[in-house]
């Protein structure tokens, strides 16, 4: 089997508990998640030398191995979360499974890799600015961003709680939707009936791109029935992504200021420069934040209420090279987290579906649902991607 360097201990295996819905399938674990007697590294050296084994194993992964699953391994992670890339200066960079000079994406990455490789057949991951639904588009796989707070998060190393959710990824929706009849609550009711475009993150597609998703789009509108565009940000989604940023950064030194300036661990290149960011950020420009976070609650919950779904790309483009300095990272990862930050602002459900390749190099697009419809809206994909053309190449 072709090493895809996408394990942090491949021999950590757990075997199934009890019988169910996910019998004989495989799953592998970010190494953030707590499995009873094993140190979670959290893709930092130091932070494996400074913790001590997990007493009890994470909730989410309990049920899984409750419903059939076998747990096969750890995978590598961005060093405390912290990145969208997936390249690790300490453990390595995951190769991307369709095309191995690019990123694979993080900070799922490992997670992300071991679907894309078909080492296992769903994993779990975490995502609090994207880091589940961007290595999903970069390495072409289903991969979900459930509502926030409504999977059990407990024994998971925190980012920033009020933004961390448990995701998780598959190479196809039967599978997805399976993790999430085992993982969320059992509510889905309704019919989704109205379709929503959202002209300004389209707008923040690369131009390489354009042409391969113009298709999609095409394509989406003739295939469904009450289809309507908006504008989601007369401010613009840089504002939004200012929100998101300077929210989280806060919350993400609250977390950890501790540790870091108790233990000065090493951090790679972009990481100890973002966590020097969040040192420097002022708190009391929280408030102001928070309320903003709040309007934007607000106008997502009314625009999708439970039977809306918004239509946006995942990323701006393909997966970036790998080794791009810093700086060339950094602006893409900004303009990355203006799409990221509607879901992550709003606390809402979203999938990315990997719909399409550019000079074959996976393409993602996502549905954004109203709060607590995952369940509904993983219903619905599946039965979509039967009747639309996925996975075809677009140059």
């Amino acid at each position: 089997m072709h090493d895809y360097r996408a394990y942090m201990d491949k021999n950590i295996e757990l075997n199934p508990i009890k019988k169910g819905k996910l019998d004989g399938l495989t799953f592998a674990v970010k190494d953030v998640f707590s499995i009873k007697g094993y140190t979670s590294s959290a893709g930092n050296p130091d932070w494996l030398a400074t913790h001590e084994p997990a007493k009890q194993t994470a909730v989410s992964i309990q049920t899984l191995l409750e419903n059939g699953a076998s747990l096969m391994g750890t995978t590598i992670t961005d060093e405390l979360m912290y990145s969208l890339n997936g390249e690790n200066y300490h453990y390595g960079t995951p190769i991307n499974p369709k095309d191995k000079n690019r990123i694979p994406g993080g900070s799922s990455c490992g997670s992300a890799v071991t679907v894309a490789a078909g080492q296992s057949d769903f994993s779990l991951g975490t995502d609090t600015g994207g880091s589940v639904r961007i290595p999903s588009s970069y390495c072409g796989i289903y991969g979900i961003r459930p509502t926030h707070g409504v999977v059990n998060i407990d024994g998971v190393i925190p980012l920033a709680k009020s933004f961390d959710t448990v995701g998780w990824m598959a190479t196809n929706p039967e599978t997805l939707l399976k993790v999430g009849e085992t993982l969320l609550p059992l509510n889905k009711t309704g019919e989704f009936t109205r379709f929503i475009v959202a002209e300004d993150a389209w707008e923040l597609l690369d131009t390489e791109v354009v042409s391969a998703y113009d298709p999609i789009l095409t394509s989406i509108k003739n295939s469904i029935n009450q289809c309507e565009t908006t504008v989601l940000a007369k401010e613009g989604l840089k504002e939004w992504a200012e929100t998101f940023r300077i929210l989280q950064g806060l919350e993400i030194w609250e977390e950890h200021k501790e540790w870091i300036t108790r233990e000065k661990p090493m951090f790679g290149p972009g990481i100890a420069e973002r966590f020097h960011m969040a040192s420097l950020l002022n708190p009391n420009d929280k408030e102001k934040h928070s309320k903003k976070r709040s309007i934007i609650r607000d106008k997502m919950e009314k625009l999708l209420e439970d039977d809306g779904v918004l239509i946006i790309p995942t990323a701006p483009g393909i997966a970036p090279l790998l080794h791009l300095p810093v700086a060339e990272l950094e602006e893409k990862r900004s303009k990355t987290l203006q799409l990221c930050c509607i879901a992550g602002l709003s606390g809402l459900p979203q999938v990315n579906i990997p719909i399409s390749e550019w000079n074959g190099v996976p393409i993602g697009l996502s549905f954004i649902a109203g709060k607590n419809q995952d369940l509904k809206l993983l219903h619905y994909i599946l039965e979509w991607s039967k009747t639309i053309s996925l996975n075809g190449t677009t140059e």
